[in-house]
């Protein structure tokens, strides 16, 4: 798989986001994607901890020790 073009949305190069532990579609940190990304691992995203209960409310149990976690959008 060969990582796509990536900048943010605001044209400069992204910035490394979960390193503990790595994450992201490629585990590298970073939100680059690809075509094989079907869950289009692009955005990161510091989480409120309302956004946490909601999220475990619902099943999808997102609660660490660490604001950073990736949202896949499916």
């Amino acid at each position: 798989m060969e990582k796509d073009d990536s900048i943010n949305v605001l044209g400069e190069p992204l910035v490394i986001c979960g390193t503990d532990p790595v994450t992201g579609f490629f585990r590298d940190g970073y939100c680059n994607t690809c075509a094989a990304d079907q869950g289009s691992h692009t955005v990161c995203a510091v989480m409120t901890a309302e956004f946490l209960a909601f999220s475990k409310y619902l099943g999808n149990d997102l609660s660490t020790p660490r604001p950073e976690v990736w949202v896949c959008r499916a």
